[in-house]
């Protein structure tokens, strides 16, 4: 996901509270720790994203879950007080929704037993992506999460050397996501998606 921190609009740290009352209906932006993040998405970035979403609806439909994508919601962890997050996709079990405390009157999120997947796709700082967010989607419990990094950008820690684009799947295993690497011609294997056909390619180019 494209962030880039914009201080023109912010000289303190805000509250979800105060995050909400000024930027709930702007999906430009999000919150971490107080700090309200521009996420500027690229063109390249919403093609990829489309296309994941694309691809699996059609898994969904098929399989005849009661799950939907999410469209405009947003993302706050129960026990993060200053956080919430604005996934590029979110998989929402729809069974699960009556547990949730401020879904039906301000389409938030809190529990991680309601998402059953989370892609974020990689344009400019990757950071958040890598790390903060693959921590604590971890310890939401939500079972998959895709790091999407299509024009290789993040550090050489988490793609290796010579960096190129990179589809990161995270599999969560005992409460820490185990993560598998695919990049090129290499089909992908996704625990909560069995029936994806899909090369890294073809994901992270966007199927062109």
């Amino acid at each position: 996901m494209a962030i880039t921190v914009d201080h023109a609009i912010q000289q303190k740290l805000l509250s979800v509270d105060e995050f909400l009352a000024h930027y709930r209906d702007d999906n430009r932006y999000e919150l971490i720790d107080g700090e309200v993040f521009d996420l500027e998405p690229t063109g390249l970035h919403e093609e990829v994203a489309a296309f994941i979403t694309t691809k699996i609806c059609v898994q969904i439909d098929g399989l005849g879950l009661p799950w939907f994508v999410l469209q405009r919601g947003l993302l706050r962890p129960s026990k993060t007080g200053m956080t919430t997050f604005r996934p590029d996709i979110a998989v929402v079990d729809q069974g699960e929704l009556t547990q949730e405390p401020l879904w039906y009157d301000q389409s938030i999120l809190t529990l991680g037993t309601s998402i059953k997947f989370v892609a974020e796709v990689v344009s400019s700082n990757w950071q958040n992506d890598y790390a903060r967010k693959l921590e604590d989607y971890a310890a939401l419990g939500i079972p998959e999460y895709w790091i999407a990094d299509y024009a290789g950008l993040g550090g050489t820690r988490h793609i290796g050397k010579p960096k190129q684009p990179t589809l990161s799947i995270c599999t969560l295993v005992d409460g820490e996501y185990e993560i598998q690497q695919f990049r090129g011609s290499q089909t992908i294997v996704s625990s909560t998606f069995s029936g994806l056909k899909l090369t890294a390619e073809q994901v992270l180019r966007a199927g062109r």
